[in-house]
């Protein structure tokens, strides 16, 4: 009797636990006045965590747009006759042996006049560096085109020449200009590549009062002959690399105080992840515990194991996403703290840290907008269709891989857009959408009537097959998984043992009167709305 006396204690305590651990933050408050940190920690660091993120994206966008302009003045700098608009994939193209000889000496040229004709703030990165030239070619044999009559060493070797930035003024550049090095064979030459290193300083950054940033501009020019088709494209690559200024005197301005500020407020950004970050932790313990206390409990009174789905209902996925963020967020915001103190230049690693973790952070309200009924049901049908649509998307992927691979292969040599796989499934994916239909269509060249008439077979099938058919199944699962939702909604969700262990459990005690709340507490459940109480 005793026994059964103190099993029916703890079931009573463990009830009212349950219970209110499964209560969203007003209802918390009204049954215990615990107040909801979590909830406000978590609109502090919305806040807080966006405004952060404004601030680095303009100051990684003065970056992007300091490359960019540099990668566009070195084009109109190096590169002869070049139209301001790149042909294809590569800068230029040019169709003589002449307008060769004159794009290499005229890079050549200008690289020796750059701190006379360039703009911007640009020197050679130190004396012992310099303009790097190699050619690459077959070697020795004969050609006759006109015999159809060819010899030729596949093999291939490679030829260098260094110019110094002191020595193109001087005699010793003008022996090298003149040497054997520059008679090309072009019938085996295979490319000419010309590399150099040049160093600037964005000055525009202290308009924004921040400290400026030194660059260094690895560039290569690569004069491509592989095709041996009568055109070489020329190619131009700029690698970018911010480095941390040696030695800096800036006067007359208050841009080590804006750095400051800067540098406090996001350690006020970590502060705040950081004790997110701790909350929800202890959330996810504390669920944890109160999980391994049901399942002892059910297996002593009931003789049987909780199922897993129950188990679940204990871990919290918006717990684990926002661990996830404040992570991200800590990480992100000590690389800012360095880039700002220009400690580091990890632009692109933080940008990922930070973008990332605020997409995680906005995505976590959702979890309160479900406390209203109505954008529930919104949430219940995402997670009610996922396991569907993961399934569907893995058969109709199958498909879409097949017209990929079959696209590149047949229609590839006669459309742009299907020259790669990765092109092909951006067409793919863009038709789908319904984008560029007509110009898909349009740009097939018509060399061959058999692929022409293959091509309109295959995007015809392809559009009809997944807009009209694979799309309205995408949506009709979606649909049906909602209408699911407001069934069980009007005639009550599948009880499972958990609900089964609370629903004759009062919530009396809990319910005290009504008290003046503050606006972000005024989201109280409908009776009606009970059966929902243990959807995380």
């Amino acid at each position: 009797m005793m026994a059964q006396s103190d099993l029916d204690l703890k079931e009573t305590a463990l009830k009212e636990d349950l219970k209110f651990y499964f209560m969203n933050p007003c209802e918390k408050y009204r049954a215990r006045h615990q107040i909801p940190w979590k909830l406000a920690l978590q609109i502090l660091k919305i806040l807080m965590v966006t405004t952060q993120l404004i601030f680095f994206g303009l100051s990684n966008q003065l970056v992007v747009s300091f490359k960019e302009e540099n990668t566009i003045a070195f084009k109109h700098l190096f590169l002869k006759g070049y139209s301001g608009v790149d042909e294809d994939d590569y800068s230029c193209s040019i169709y003589t042996q002449q307008d060769a000889y004159d794009s290499i000496f005229y890079v050549i040229n200008q690289y020796k006049q750059l701190k006379n004709i360039s703009l911007g703030t640009l020197g050679y990165e130190h004396e012992a560096s310099g303009l790097k030239i190699c050619k690459q070619q077959y070697k020795k044999g004969t050609m006759l085109p006109a015999n159809d009559t060819m010899s030729i060493d596949v093999s291939t070797e490679t030829e260098c020449i260094f110019f110094k930035p002191q020595e193109l003024a001087g005699k010793k550049a003008e022996l090298k200009l003149n040497s054997s090095f520059f008679n090309l064979e072009f019938y085996r030459l295979i490319q000419v590549e010309i590399s150099f290193k040049l160093k600037g300083i964005a000055l525009q950054t202290i308009h924004a009062r921040e400290l400026p940033d030194c660059y260094a501009f690895q560039n290569t020019i690569t004069f491509n002959n592989r095709a041996h088709s009568g055109k070489i494209k020329i190619y131009f690559d700029s690698d970018t690399d911010i480095q941390e200024c040696k030695d800096w005197h800036i006067f007359g301005s208050v841009l080590q105080k804006n750095t400051q500020y800067i540098l406090v407020f996001d350690g006020f950004v970590i502060l705040s992840c950081v004790a997110s970050l701790i909350l929800c932790t202890r959330s996810i313990v504390l669920a944890l515990r109160l999980q391994k206390r049901f399942v002892n409990f059910f297996l002593e009174k009931y003789k049987r194991h909780v199922c897993h789905a129950d188990r679940l209902e204990f871990i919290n996925g918006w717990y684990v996403l926002v661990i996830i963020s404040d992570v991200m967020t800590i990480i992100g915001s000590i690389l800012k703290m360095e880039i700002k103190a220009k400690n580091l230049t990890s632009y692109d690693v933080c940008s990922i840290l930070l973008g990332t973790s605020t997409l995680f952070v906005w995505v976590g309200v959702i979890r309160y907008l479900g406390y209203f009924q109505t954008y529930n049901v919104l949430i219940l049908t995402m997670q009610a269709s996922l396991p569907k649509v993961l399934r569907f998307c893995c058969c109709a992927g199958m498909i879409y891989l097949g017209y990929t691979f079959c696209g590149w292969i047949v229609l590839g040599p006669y459309h742009e857009k299907f020259e790669d796989l990765n092109t092909v499934a951006e067409c793919l994916f863009s038709l789908v959408n319904g984008d560029d239909m007509f110009a898909t269509f349009a740009q097939i060249q018509q060399k061959s009537t058999l692929v022409w008439v293959f091509s309109r077979l295959y995007l015809y099938s392809f559009i009809s097959l997944f807009i009209y058919m694979i799309l309205s199944l995408f949506i009709a699962l979606i649909t049906d998984s909602y209408d699911t939702i407001k069934k069980y909604q009007q005639s009550g969700f599948p009880v499972t043992d958990l609900h089964e262990f609370l629903k004759d459990h009062a919530s009396v005690g809990y319910r005290k009167e009504q008290t003046s709340m503050p606006l972000i507490c005024c989201c109280r459940r409908q009776e009606s709305d009970d059966n929902l109480i243990l959807i995380n």
